[in-house]
């Protein structure tokens, strides 16, 4: 589609959610928020540890729901039953829990230590378990950590030979292993990073990929056009280069309307999830704004 046409798209979609009555200022009801998703292919999550805390699971996902977003990113738990009930209050809510960010800074598969490695590759196999058992489709990894004790050559070869063997555990619990960009040394192009997940050599192992995380030193608008497909689901924080801090979202130097036609123009249809503070009903209602400003073009 061409840039006039999607300009035109966009226009006509700000307008429709205006003549229904909602204001930028707040978050379209859910049955709204529906009919927008319907329309974008993109749904809006948030990270659970961002809600305040609550009584019980059931009243913390009514919450999400109820501020307008679709999903929520959760830890992993290696407790089945508890994981079995995450699932059950979540389907009972109406929400998704659509991802697990197991990380892997604390082991990476990249690390020299044969053991620490390995429990690298347990801890994926449990996160891609407990991935399986709530119902999301992905599991969040950092793959690999360059430092002085770690060369980049080394950590780029361990840890595509580990991902390689983790992509068949993946492939059978049907669960993305999803690699992101982070500020571990690594891949720090985007053209690196494509060829990284092309040589893996499985639709299993492909990107997860952080707005906020490459501004300092590109342009995530950039990242997200090379990136293309591999691209399966997608972190949102600012980063304001002055102070080099993250913020809020559109309080940074993130050129938010480039990157919504940059995500169009790849045909990314999935979750946008905030990655940010935590916070009150207040805030998170407010967040969840800024995030429907960003999926309808409003600027």
């Amino acid at each position: 589609m061409d840039r006039r046409k999607f300009l035109k798209e966009l226009v006509v979609g700000a307008l429709a959610v205006r003549t229904l009555g909602y204001s930028s200022a707040s978050p379209m009801p859910a049955s709204d928020s529906e009919r927008a998703r319907s329309a974008s292919g993109l749904k809006k999550a948030v990270i659970l540890d961002m809600l305040p805390e609550t009584s019980d699971l059931e009243s913390r996902f009514t919450l999400a729901r109820d501020l307008g977003f679709h999903g929520l990113e959760v830890k992993p738990v290696d407790d089945l039953a508890l994981a079995k009930r995450m699932r059950q209050a979540a389907e009972k809510v109406g929400i998704e829990l659509h991802s697990v960010i197991y990380g892997g800074w604390h082991a990476p598969l990249s690390s020299p230590d044969e053991a620490t490695a390995e429990a690298g590759v347990e801890g994926v196999r449990n996160a891609l378990k407990c991935a399986k058992e709530i119902g999301a489709d992905g599991v969040l990894l950092v793959p690999a950590i360059v430092n002085e004790k770690v060369r980049y050559v080394e950590a780029y070869e361990r840890s595509q030979r580990r991902l390689k063997l983790l992509a068949k555990t993946a492939e059978d619990l049907q669960v993305r292993i999803l690699v992101e960009n982070v500020w571990n040394n690594f891949l720090l192009s985007p053209i690196e990073f494509a060829r990284y997940i092309d040589e893996i050599g499985s639709t299993w192992v492909q990107a997860y990929f952080d707005v906020g995380n490459v501004v300092a030193f590109g342009w995530p608008e950039d990242w997200i056009r090379t990136l293309g497909g591999r691209i399966k689901k997608v972190h949102l924080k600012d980063f304001k280069k002055s102070s080099r801090q993250f913020v809020n979202l559109r309080e940074g130097d993130v050129n938010w309307a480039e990157v919504r036609r940059a995500l169009h123009e790849i045909g990314y249809t999935g979750y946008l999830t905030a990655e940010l503070r935590g916070g009150d009903q207040e805030y998170l209602r407010d967040l969840s704004s800024r995030m429907d400003v960003i999926i309808h073009g409003r600027f």
